[in-house]
């Protein structure tokens, strides 16, 4: 990743971070399972309540930069709205479901029984057809997207899994009577969207009231630098220590999982990246309108995953390996975002 003028300790040793938290989180799921079973009691319609405080404050300080008639703005270019939804809704379900089953039931096959196999492409299809929600502001900071838009790119894609995610996973998977479960789904929309945006618009409306524009730019947003970075690291140690058992029990299988959720993930935000390019899409638009398609809403399918098919069952599992590989492939395609964004236009002011 580029460097950029006055990075954080933090932001420089990221990837480092990263690994520390993911393999902390592990140990203590295995080694302290009083932990994760003390904060699984604090969750409400399958959404944990301190992960949700966490992502909360990781996306405060990007909801904080919004002025927001820079969103009314926003809605006047379709270009980057047509490249996420047409990405997300009409290319992402279909090719995570060929591409799970090409490995899953074809490369792998020898080392997956055909059932099995079955349900691991079921939770590759339910998060492939839940673009992110949430992470999708953490990626968009770290690689210095539109906050704006990223918020009406959101929106969007929230409104429309209220009407295509059940149709679709339906026609993929060939399941009936699939129950969603929407307090899920709204509960993630107003803590990880409503709340954040809405405390973001009040804070900056009162410092900049106060203290004018120059102290909010130059030294108020400086006071929540690392708030991102530092709820992510948390946040990560949190969601592996819920899986610990999981991970050190089905090594093979969650690696074996791992490969086809890899793939298409680069596949997704190559289409959307290389398609705004094409475009000519400022960077500032193009990267978290990538970033949406390659991320999933993993809390709305691992959710699903376990009312249909239990949980203990091979979907379940597929849906956690989602979370386990998401973090530090993200990762990566920020780096590729911020070493590409020179390629793309320069937005005008």
């Amino acid at each position: 990743m580029q460097r950029k003028q006055g990075i954080s300790f933090f932001d420089r040793y990221l990837t480092l971070w990263v690994g520390l938290c993911i393999v902390t989180g592990t140990l203590i799921g295995r080694f302290l399972p009083a932990f994760p079973e003390a904060l699984s009691r604090l969750e409400y319609a399958r959404v944990s309540i301190p992960v949700a405080v966490l992502i909360w404050l990781m996306i405060f300080p990007m909801m904080l930069k919004i002025d927001f008639s820079s969103i009314i703005r926003a809605t006047r270019r379709p270009k980057g709205l047509t490249v996420t939804t047409a990405t997300n809704w009409l290319i992402k379900p279909f090719t995570m479901y060929l591409i799970a089953w090409f490995f899953l039931k074809i490369v792998f096959g020898r080392l997956i029984p055909a059932g099995l196999a079955d349900e691991y492409i079921a939770g590759a299809v339910l998060l492939g057809a839940a673009p992110c929600t949430a992470m999708v502001f953490v990626w968009s900071h770290l690689s210095d997207g539109d906050p704006a838009y990223t918020v009406v790119q959101v929106a969007v894609n929230d409104l429309i899994i209220l009407v295509a995610f059940v149709p679709i996973v339906a026609f993929l998977l060939g399941v009936s009577n699939i129950a969603v479960p929407y307090n899920t789904l709204f509960l993630s929309v107003i803590l990880f969207v409503v709340i954040p945006l809405s405390g973001g618009y009040l804070a900056r409306r009162l410092v900049i009231g106060r203290r004018g524009i120059d102290y909010f730019e130059n030294v108020f947003l400086g006071k929540f630098r690392n708030t991102t970075i530092i709820g992510l690291l948390v946040t990560l140690i949190i969601l592996f220590s819920f899986q610990g058992d999981i991970i050190l029990n089905n090594p093979l299988h969650i690696l074996l999982i791992a490969v086809p959720l890899v793939i298409q993930t680069f596949f997704i935000f190559s289409v959307a990246y290389g398609w705004a390019r094409l475009w000519r899409i400022p960077h500032s638009v193009a990267a978290p309108g990538a970033m949406i398609g390659a991320s999933n809403f993993f809390e709305l399918a691992v959710a699903v995953a376990v009312s249909l098919f239990g949980l203990q069952s091979g979907a379940a599992l597929a849906t956690v390996v989602g979370v386990l590989v998401e973090v530090p492939v993200m990762l990566s395609l920020v780096r590729i975002a911020v070493a590409t964004r020179n390629s793309f236009p320069v937005e005008a002011k």
